[in-house]
Order: structure tokens, then C-alpha cells, then sequence
């Protein structure tokens, strides 16, 4: 298949490494023997969503995260489009909260979201920072990142992580974390997310062949070298949040 990656904001939003997430994932689908093209957007530049098969906007600092919203927010309703019409999604990081209704900053001025969801985001002066590790329903493995975040989102209905056993969630320690719809997946978890998690990897995986009518192939190729870290990562983890309780 010939693929065709829409990344926005790969300058303005890459904190935390976030285009890991794009070169891993090319780098799969180039391996089970697909031509996969990144179409880049920058702010006030255009972006043809309408065929695209995986839409992608990494982790950005607040200040950032006000600027990439105003540009964004005029391609909301293709978004939402695309979302509909099932082209994968992934919103790392600060990202995450541009799908919601609003963004509040530290100073209480209110930013409309795309409103693909109806969760809200208000910012505050204290970070939340710390290791996650926490449960989805996607697979039965853990879920494993990094947070680094100073805000509280409320009104997300369906979590990509639905419990955590250690960190923070959306809005509370513990709680439910992220947000997926479909072939929507946003998470305030980097890492980059998709590096430290194989199986979420394949998710989106699959998510892209869907749109196309096709099934992820059940053997894939094998990389050592990423399972093993995120075994390594997993086993830590869940050592650490036992030993809490």
C-alpha cells in the first residue's frame, strides 16, 4: 500500500522526542512492504486530510500549545471529518488537549478547542511530572510512559488507559488516563508512547489497514530489541507500584 502520513507541527510541537512516534511507525509499515509518505504542516501552510491514513501531532509547551491551536483550529471540522471516516489519530502530549472544548490557561483565559470530544483542559502553575503505568483496554498488557503536565482534564468518556496502578491520569492520581475513540488515540504520556509501547504500535497498526479494508498481517517482524526495553520498562514499573501499596 502506499501510505500517506499527515504530521502537523513537527517543529513547533516536538517535545519529548515526539517524532519517534512517526519514525517508528513508518519504519513497521515500510518493513511489512509499504511505500509510506510524510506530508509536514506548519503553521498557515495547507494540509489535504481528506486521503490521509494517519494524522499525527506530537507534545509542545504550553506557550507552543496556544500557537499550534490557532492554526489548527481551522482545520477543525476536517478533523473531525476524518475521524468519523476512521484515518488513525495520534495526539501526544499537550497535543491531546486540542481535541477537547476548551483550554484554560494559568491565567484563566479560555481557548476554544476542535471539540472532537467534550472533555475540558485547565491549566495550572504546578507540573505533574513522574512515571505511568496503567491498564487499557486495547490488550491485555500494561501500558507504560513518562508524564510531564500542568493541567487537569476533565469530561473524558472513554480513557485510553482506563485505571493506572501508578501516576497520574487526566484529572486525578491513579485515574483513568488519555482519551480514544475509535481511530482516535491521545495521550499526555510520552516516551515517545508508541517507542516504549509495542503493542499500542500495533493498535494504530491496525487502525490504518482498517481504513483500508485490510487486516494488520497476524505475524509481523520481530524487534528484539524493542520488546525487551519495553519488558524491562513494564517489570520496573510494576516492581515500584506494588512496593507503594
Amino acid at each position: 500500500m502506499d501510505i500517506r502520513f499527515v504530521h502537523f507541527y513537527p517543529d513547533l510541537m516536538n517535545l519529548y522526542g515526539s517524532w519517534g512516534n512517526v519514525a517508528l511507525l513508518r519504519r513497521h509499515l515500510e518493513d511489512l512492504g509499504n511505500t509510506v509518505t510524510v506530508d509536514t504542516v506548519i503553521p498557515s501552510g495547507e494540509a489535504a486530510l481528506t486521503d490521509a491514513d494517519f494524522i499525527f501531532m506530537g507534545a509542545g509547551t504550553e506557550r507552543s500549545q496556544k500557537a499550534a491551536l490557532q492554526d489548527f483550529y481551522r482545520f477543525g471540522d476536517t478533523v473531525k471529518a476524518a475521524a468519523t471516516e476512521g484515518t488513525a489519530m495520534l495526539l501526544c502530549g499537550t497535543a491531546m488537549e486540542l481535541l477537547g472544548r476548551t483550554v484554560t490557561d494559568d491565567d484563566g483565559k479560555v481557548f476554544d478547542g476542535i471539540a472532537l470530544a467534550d472533555f475540558t483542559t485547565v491549566q495550572g502553575k504546578h507540573r505533574i511530572v513522574g512515571d505511568v503505568y496503567g491498564q487499557t483496554d486495547l490488550y491485555p498488557s500494561a501500558v507504560v510512559g513518562f508524564m510531564n503536565k500542568c493541567s487537569l482534564i476533565s469530561g473524558v468518556e472513554t480513557p485510553l488507559l482506563t485505571s493506572l496502578s501508578m501516576g497520574f491520569g487526566n484529572e486525578d492520581k491513579l485515574g483513568p488516563e488519555g482519551f480514544h475513540q475509535g481511530s482516535v488515540f491521545a495521550s499526555q504520556l510520552t516516551g515517545p508512547i508508541l517507542v516504549k509501547n509495542p503493542l499500542l504500535l500495533r493498535a494504530v497498526m491496525e487502525a490504518i489497514y482498517h481504513r483500508r479494508g485490510q487486516s494488520l498481517p497476524e505475524t509481523l517482524p520481530s524487534y528484539p530489541f524493542e520488546e525487551q526495553g519495553y519488558e524491562i520498562t513494564a517489570e520496573q514499573l510494576k516492581l515500584r507500584s506494588e512496593a507503594s501499596k
